[in-house]
C-alpha cells in the first residue's frame, strides 16, 4: 500500500477543497493510504474526511512567511515518510513542495487549479524553481497549463485532469420552500451567482446585467452566493443602481445544493478561471449557464448547446443570454439536459478519481 499525503492550506468549502475531498475519499484503499494536511487550519470539509476515516493534520501556519511551520511540515513529513506528496493551491505548492522535497519524499506532484494572473515575479520564480521538484504538475484546464507554460515552465511537467462533479439528486425543499424562506414571491425568476466577492468574479457586471433586465422583466431576482472583500463595495453599487429589491446577497451558504436547483440561470462573469465548479454544479443539475468566454469555462460551456458564453464585461451580454433562456423554456430545458449530459459523460467525479489513481500509479511503479 502506497502512502499519499496531500497538503492544502485549508479546508473550506472551495472548489479546489472539494475536489480534494473527493479524491482522497475515492481512492482505492486497498492501494492508497490517504492523510490529509493542511498548512494553516481545518474547515468543514475536514469532517468529510474524518468520518471517512482519513487522517487531518494541521500544521498551524502563520502569516505569509513562518519559518516554524516549514519546518514543522518537514519534520512531519519525515516521520511518515510518505511514497508521494501532492499539494494543491499556492501556499501548499510552496512550503509543501519545498518541505516535501527537504525531507527526500521521493515524488513531488504540485496542484495549480486557476490562471493566476495576479501572480508577481518572485511568486512565478518560485513556482519555475519548485517545478523542477515536481513530478508532475495537476491541473484542472489546459487553460491553467498554457498559462503556465507562458511563464517558463516545461510543458511536459504537466497533466490535465478535469475536475469531477456528481449530478445533483432532487433537492430537499420545494421552489415555493426556497422562496418563501428568501421572502421572494412565487412567480420570481431567479439568476444565480456563487463565488468569493472579489474582482476576479466581476459580481458588478451580474447586478448591472439584472438592472437591464429589469426594465424588461419585473419578475427576475438575482441571488449572490458568498461573501468576501468586495461585499460592503458592491452592496454601496447595488443600492447606486437602486436595485436593492431586485439582488440579494445570501452570503455564505451551506446548501448550495438545495438552492442551486431552483435556479433558472446560472451566470459566471469572472475574467479568469480554473475550471470553474459552481458551473459544473449547476450544469449537473440540469440548470442553463451563461459563462464568461475565458480559457476553462470554455472547457465545459459549448456556446449554443450547453449554455452561453459572453465576452468577459459584456454586461449587456449577460442581460441577453438570460433573458433569452427566461424567455423560452424550452431552449432553457434543452440547455440544462444537455449541460446534466455533458457532465455526467466526461465530467464525473469516477473518472476524476480514476485519472489521480492512474497518474500515483505510473509515477510510483
Amino acid at each position: 500500500m502506497k502512502r499519499i499525503v496531500h497538503i492544502i492550506p485549508t479546508l473550506d468549502r472551495s472548489g479546489a477543497e472539494k475536489q480534494l475531498t473527493l479524491l482522497a475519499i475515492g481512492l482505492p484503499r486497498a492501494e492508497f493510504q490517504l492523510e490529509v494536511i493542511t498548512l494553516t487550519r481545518g474547515g468543514p470539509l475536514e469532517a468529510d474526511l474524518r468520518q471517512a476515516g482519513i487522517s487531518v493534520t494541521h500544521i498551524h501556519k502563520r502569516g505569509k512567511l513562518d519559518p516554524s511551520a516549514f519546518w514543522r511540515l518537514k519534520k512531519h513529513l519525515s516521520a511518515t515518510a510518505p511514497d508521494l506528496v501532492q499539494t494543491w493551491l499556492f501556499a501548499a505548492n510552496c512550503y509543501g513542495r519545498a518541505a516535501a522535497w527537504a525531507a527526500g519524499v521521493p515524488v513531488i506532484v504540485g496542484g495549480e487549479r486557476c490562471v493566476d494572473p495576479w501572480k508577481q515575479s518572485h511568486e512565478l520564480f518560485l513556482d519555475r524553481v519548485l517545478a523542477r521538484k515536481s513530478a508532475r504538475i495537476v491541473v484542472n484546464s489546459s487553460g491553467v497549463s498554457d498559462f503556465y507554460r507562458r511563464k517558463g515552465i516545461p510543458a511536459e511537467k504537466f497533466v490535465v485532469i478535469p475536475n469531477g462533479v456528481e449530478l445533483a439528486s432532487a433537492p430537499s425543499r420545494t421552489r415555493a420552500d426556497v422562496l418563501a424562506e428568501l421572502q421572494l414571491p412565487p412567480h420570481a425568476r431567479l439568476l444565480g451567482a456563487v463565488g468569493r466577492l472579489w474582482r476576479q468574479k466581476r459580481m458588478d457586471d451580474l447586478i448591472w446585467a439584472t438592472d437591464l433586465l429589469k426594465v424588461i422583466r419585473d419578475d427576475v431576482h438575482l441571488l449572490i452566493i458568498g461573501d468576501g472583500p468586495l461585499r460592503d463595495q458592491l452592496e454601496w453599487f447595488r443600492r447606486q443602481v437602486e436595485i436593492e429589491d431586485k439582488v440579494h446577497f445570501l452570503g455564505h451558504r451551506a446548501d448550495i445544493p438545495d438552492l442551486l436547483p431552483h435556479f433558472d440561470v446560472c451566470l459566471l462573469s469572472s475574467e479568469y478561471e480554473g475550471l470553474p465548479n459552481v458551473l459544473m454544479e449547476a450544469m449537473a443539475a440540469g440548470v442553463p449557464v451563461v459563462g464568461s468566454d475565458i480559457a476553462g469555462t470554455r472547457d465545459l460551456v459549448i456556446n449554443g448547446e450547453t449554455g452561453y458564453l459572453v465576452p468577459v464585461g459584456d454586461r449587456a451580454g449577460f442581460a441577453r443570454a438570460a433573458r433569452r433562456i427566461l424567455d423560452d423554456p424550452h431552449l432553457a430545458q434543452r440547455l440544462g439536459a444537455a449541460g446534466r449530459v455533458r457532465m455526467a459523460e466526461q465530467f464525473s467525479v469516477a473518472q476524476m478519481i480514476e485519472r489521480f489513481a492512474q497518474l500515483y500509479r505510473e509515477l510510483l511503479s
